[in-house]
């Protein structure tokens, strides 16, 4: 077939958003590369293609442009235009079809553990329906607000705006750095503060930081999958500790791993039974590390809501060591979509984390930063948080009396002094699947305890089944009619 009778032959769709010059460039295109046009073939000059066409000759003259610089072409004025003499080559590729199409060249052992790492974390999406778990009330954020301070910094741009502290934005650390020291007891210093893109990332960070292949890391079972996450992609031996009344039962971690290098926990309020780690555990926890030269990894993600007393001290707090690595998010007092998280490293090991971070992204996108330490030195943090916590207040009485009121025999009700669930436990022999794809049926979001069983959990992590159950981000209208759907589900038929 003549070159000419190849091109006039091209498919073009009218009326498109696709530019005519651009489907004409991408259809010879692929056809020098699938030998339809071979090297050292002439195209057809550009005012007879376009008449074949029924094309401009500008959009030829287009055409051919991109493609020449592409170096699919060459040619000169008076010698015409001819396919590149150096695409014979390349052999061109045979067309692939399913049955042709090689297998994916295999991961690499540390790109499997990444891309398996998080196989067992959900992500909830979509519509908000009861009884969501760890979202915070978007409707109470003062987005109008957040959006005045942020036009204000794009009004008037900086040096800023430019390559940053793989640390962070300076103010923003001392602003946190203050607000830690006092609602916390954080003993730190603004340059110990680092600003990451969430918590995940600041746990992705130190995991890959600190761990060697085949540490040994202690994590709280039942606990938050995607804490793990990182540990397993770290290839570290994630090693499941009990979680009793009194939080990470400490002496069973020394019993059985004491030579871990790592500790993962949430001693001020456990996700997602609802305890409190005891201040002899504490204190024993803290006695180890220093002993053992171990890490312990502080995850604070949702202290700012107590309900019955100011919020408690921090485990960084008692460490004389420099042991613990304070780890924070803005997701449960602000909005998820910010990405907005900080380290707060012992002052050996920042120079270290700085580094590292600059490794991972350069530095976390500054423009919210600055934001938000507009947001934090104008009060209108301080409020936020002040708003929030009563609301949610509210809201936690709203679901504990209706679960009084509809379920009081049928589930027996952990701590609920702070954060934004509540885990309440079968009285009767339900089956955690059936209630949640039950409740699902009628609109109604629940999720399993047995979610937050980690995979590398023993029997002696054994906990009671029932389901955790996020109140701060319904009204209590909302909360009233979930109970009561739950109150149907859990009644045994008639």
């Amino acid at each position: 077939m003549l070159v000419t009778d190849i091109l006039a032959a091209l498919p073009l769709a009218r009326g498109t958003q696709d530019p005519l010059f651009r489907q004409l460039y991408a259809q010879i295109k692929d056809a020098i590369l699938r030998g339809t046009l071979g090297a050292g073939m002439q195209l057809p000059p550009t005012r007879e293609l376009a008449r074949l066409l029924s094309v401009s000759r500008q959009t030829v003259l287009n055409a051919y442009d991109q493609l020449g610089a592409e170096g699919y072409l060459s040619g000169a004025v008076g010698k015409g235009t001819f396919i590149s003499e150096h695409l014979a080559q390349a052999a061109p590729a045979p067309q692939a079809t399913q049955a042709t199409l090689a297998p994916m060249r295999p991961l690499s052992a540390r790109g499997e553990a990444y891309a398996t790492a998080m196989e067992s974390v959900g992500f909830h999406q979509g519509k908000l329906r009861p009884f969501r778990v760890s979202m915070p009330s978007l409707d109470l954020f003062p987005f109008d607000v957040w959006s005045r301070l942020e036009g204000r910094r794009w009004r008037h741009p900086d040096y800023h705006m430019g390559y940053s502290d793989p640390a962070g934005y300076a103010p923003l650390r001392e602003l946190l750095c203050v607000y830690l020291r006092a609602s916390r007891g954080v003993t730190c210093t603004p340059e110990q503060v680092v600003i990451t893109s969430g918590s995940q990332q600041g746990l992705f960070l130190l995991s890959q930081l600190l761990l060697a292949p085949g540490d040994e890391v202690w994590v709280e079972s039942p606990g938050y999958q995607g804490a793990s996450a990182p540990l397993f992609a770290a290839g570290a031996n994630v090693r499941t500790v009990p979680v009793t009344a009194d939080g990470m039962d400490v002496a069973y971690g020394i019993a059985h791993y004491p030579d871990a290098r790592m500790v993962l926990a949430t001693p001020s309020h456990q996700l997602p039974l609802g305890v409190t780690m005891s201040l002899q555990r504490r204190l024993e926890l803290l006695r180890w590390a220093a002993a053992k030269r171990a890490w312990i990894i502080e995850d604070d993600y949702d202290s700012e809501y107590r309900y019955t007393g100011p919020p408690l001290a921090s485990l960084q707090s008692l460490d004389r060591a420099g042991c613990v690595l304070y780890v924070g998010t803005l997701s449960k007092v602000l909005f998820p979509g910010l990405r907005l998280g900080y380290i707060v490293a012992p002052p050996a090991l920042v120079e270290p984390v700085v580094r590292a971070k600059a490794v991972m992204d350069r530095h976390t996108a500054i423009v919210p930063q600055m934001v938000l330490a507009d947001f934090i030195a104008d009060g209108h943090f301080g409020r936020h948080i002040r708003r929030t916590r009563d609301a949610y207040g509210e809201r936690r009485a709203a679901l504990l009396d209706a679960i009084a009121g509809r379920l009081g025999e049928k589930v027996l009700v952990g701590p609920s002094d702070a954060g934004l669930d509540l885990a309440v436990h079968f009285l009767g022999g339900h089956d955690e699947a059936t209630v949640v794809a039950r409740a699902l049926e009628q609109g109604i979001e629940t999720r399993a305890l047995a979610y937050y069983a980690n995979r590398s959990a023993t029997p002696a992590c054994a906990f009671a089944p029932g389901l955790l159950l996020g109140f701060s981000s319904l009204t209590p209208a909302q909360i009233v009619h979930g109970i009561d759907v739950l109150a149907k589900v859990l009644s045994p038929p008639p």
